[in-house]
């Protein structure tokens, strides 16, 4: 296969703004730390992963011709990871998110729906999809006449996974996607303990994750008992890490699922460094533009900073 991982849909940006509580206290003004804008939503954070752990990566998706789109173009043109960008005239798909200090999340998502035809042929997708090792499916309203051959596209071998996110188990939009797919991950946030497992079987025999955050997750394989997958510690940063990621990158496709699953779960979060899935400072990693550089170019910079 060309690509290891295909990841269809999910590019936007993200506005993250650190606040003291969720929700937040009424009030006419907080003041926050430094507002952050940059690449993300659910596909952006799935293929940036991916690059972070070495794999070949593409993306396919809508952006709009304004500043957001302009943002995500600029971040995916400093990766190695292959994009094919069709123009949307709804403009690009963009959150806010609130973050408390102990990482909890809220996002207010407006996602630019999509008016008028598929945005690709599907035949041009479908060439796209036979070339991946694997497609991860994000839940966009453009791909939903197109799931059809994403689905009948696929390589021998590979596979599809998507992410539902916070599901309820009853919102039919949700449902198309995790049809056409052999993975599905989905959030408990909004199932409760019975929800999960009748979830599960609801999805059977797919595989279905069904994550908890600092819970871990739970993995149902579809033909078996369910797999309790401990939630993975943050990893630290520097060349222990990259060794790491080096040794993820090779293991990864000859671990059973729940242990793949564990091992993508803790080189993912560790992948971005702090700031968890999305870039950081200079758009592609965790580390600020100038840890990028080579050894040339530090000497460089220290020869001419002793000049001053």
């Amino acid at each position: 296969a060309m690509w290891d991982l295909l990841v269809i849909g999910g590019l936007g940006v993200d506005l993250r703004v650190r606040v003291p509580a969720i929700p937040l206290p009424a009030a006419d003004s907080l003041t926050v730390p430094p507002i952050d804008l940059r690449i993300g939503n659910t596909g952006a954070g799935v293929a940036l992963a991916a690059h972070a752990l070495g794999l070949r990566t593409a993306i396919v998706d809508v952006l709009g011709a304004d500043p957001a789109g302009d943002v995500v173009r600029a971040a995916l043109g400093r990766t190695a990871v292959h994009a094919v960008l069709a123009e949307d005239p709804a403009g690009t798909r963009r959150s806010v998110n609130l973050v408390d200090p102990a990482g909890r999340r809220m996002s207010l998502y407006d996602p630019r729906p999509r008016q008028g035809p598929p945005p690709f042929r599907p035949a041009e997708l479908a060439e796209l999809v036979r070339d991946a090792a694997h497609v991860h499916l994000s839940i966009m309203d453009w791909t939903l006449d197109l799931l059809p051959t994403l689905r009948a596209g696929l390589a021998d071998g590979a596979r599809l996974s998507t992410d539902l996110h916070d599901w309820d188990g009853d919102n039919p939009y949700h449902r198309p996607f995790a049809q056409v797919a052999d993975l599905v991950f989905v959030s408990a946030v909004r199932l409760g303990r019975p929800g999960r497992a009748s979830v599960a079987a609801g999805l059977a025999p797919r595989t279905v994750a069904v994550t908890a955050g600092d819970a871990g997750a739970t993995l149902h394989p579809g033909d078996g008992a369910a797999v309790p997958v401990p939630a993975a510690a943050p990893a630290r940063a520097g060349r222990r890490h990259q060794r790491r990621r080096g040794r993820l990158r090779r293991r990864v496709r000859r671990r059973p699922l729940a242990r793949r699953i564990t091992h993508r779960r803790g080189g993912v979060r560790g992948a971005g460094g702090r700031g968890g899935l999305h870039p950081r400072r200079d758009g592609v990693s965790g580390r600020p533009a100038a840890a990028r550089l080579s050894r040339r170019d530090r000497r460089v910079r220290s020869r001419r900073s002793h000049r001053r």
